[in-house]
């Protein structure tokens, strides 16, 4: 006998014709010919543009990729997009190679594929964003760990007289 799990929660009726997420994240990956860490390595290093869509604070949490271009999510294709006045000086044509990079590689496929719906052909992603690409042992910067205490050093009340 087949097990079928049992929902706890109602999920309301979708309209027709929406899609979930798992659908759309399909999607834009079917159209991208998406790069391991090591890949996009190559082709940052062979000129292509790397682009660190995640915002400030998950990059000062996990450290960024020296050299990459920080452009957050929610401004990205205004800054890619060679027809508008809001764009970056990098934004030459609709030839430029991008790659982008998230934390964990979600995002990162749905922003290069808006950016391949603006006519950025070249457009991708890196398979597992800046975990994979940390893991791989790329260059990263950051972030600084805290100091670890000594176990050597004295306790911090060591030698105060105690009231």
């Amino acid at each position: 006998m087949a097990h079928t799990p049992i929902r706890t929660e109602s999920c309301p009726v979708p309209p027709p014709g929406s899609r979930g997420i798992d659908e759309i994240l399909a999607a834009a990956r079917s159209r991208l010919r998406r790069l391991d860490p090591e890949q996009a390595h190559l082709a940052y290093r062979a000129g292509a543009l790397l682009v660190d869509i995640r915002p400030t604070g998950q990059r000062a949490a996990h450290g960024t990729v020296p050299g990459a271009l920080a452009v957050e999510r929610n401004v990205l294709e205004w800054r890619f997009d060679p027809r508008c006045a809001a764009r970056l000086p990098e934004a030459v044509g609709y030839d430029v190679p991008v790659v982008v990079l998230c934390q964990e590689g979600y995002t990162s496929s749905l922003a290069a594929a808006s950016l391949q719906e603006i006519g950025l052909r070249h457009a991708t992603d890196v398979v597992g964003g800046f975990a994979a690409w940390r893991i791989a042992g790329l260059p990263t910067l950051g972030p600084t760990p805290p100091p670890r205490p000594s176990s050597t050093a004295p306790p911090v009340t060591a030698g105060r007289a105690l009231r």
